[in-house]
């Protein structure tokens, strides 16, 4: 498989390295003094792997479509985008599988969330709330991840509306953000009610789940054409 990596810091280099021993080619190594150069290392391309910044995401994302290049997205932040991105992927067939995250861990922990969010949904003395702690270089905040398993629990809650960074908003899912050095990525949410507390998370020791995840996503959008998920790749719900 032919790859080009849009985005060459830390991931983009770990999936370098791992598709290489995975017998894959890297085609192309964009970054933001070649940025201009997109479209011509898509011509030798069979897909293109994305781990950029917020403010360029959806213009490779265009490329990619334009070129008929399927795009494995691993960019978070530009969501408010994403209905331009749909407009664009029917107007060229395209194909892109985005993620907030590509770990396998992570990704079974947002089926398990689902599950439990579910569960919890009626049994109101119980109240939900997202942890997550990352390095200090991360650039969003809250993670995507986060969001991720956010929009979930709010999707099954008929008394919270939306989420807060403010612990004291009583309306609002409480996310717990935090920045500190050398945290690849911790995940946690939690039911606590006055009697006990219910867990469930995810710790990444390195970032190479991350990579293998977007590899195995890589491998499998080949050929296809549509918009699609990690849960599409692993057959979960």
């Amino acid at each position: 498989m032919r790859i080009c990596l849009i985005g060459y810091g830390k991931m983009g280099q770990i999936i370098e390295s791992l598709a290489i021993q995975k017998g894959h080619l890297i085609t192309g190594r964009i970054s933001s003094k070649n940025r201009n150069q997109l479209a011509d290392y898509l011509s030798d391309s069979d897909v293109a792997i994305e781990f950029s910044s917020p403010d360029c995401a959806l213009e490779h994302i265009t490329i990619c479509f334009e070129h008929q290049v399927p795009i494995v997205c691993g960019t978070t932040g530009w969501l408010d985008q994403w209905d331009e991105m749909l407009t664009l992927r029917g107007m060229t067939d395209g194909a892109i599988l985005w993620a907030s995250n590509f770990s396998i861990g992570v990704n079974i922990l947002f089926a398990v969330n689902r599950y439990l969010a579910t569960l919890m949904s009626p049994l109101i003395d119980y109240k939900p709330k997202v942890a997550e702690i990352h390095h200090i270089h991360k650039k969003d905040s809250p993670s995507g991840t986060a969001l991720s398993l956010t929009k979930d629990i709010l999707a099954t809650r008929t008394d919270l509306s939306s989420w807060s960074l403010d612990s004291k908003q009583n309306s609002a899912l409480y996310i717990d953000a935090k920045r500190t050095e050398d945290v690849v990525g911790y995940h946690n949410v939690s039911y606590e009610s006055k009697q006990d507390i219910i867990e469930i998370s995810h710790n990444a020791y390195s970032r190479e789940g991350f990579a293998s995840g977007a590899i195995l996503a890589a491998e499998w959008i080949v050929g296809k054409t549509g918009c699609y998920g990690m849960k599409d790749v692993l057959g979960i719900g």
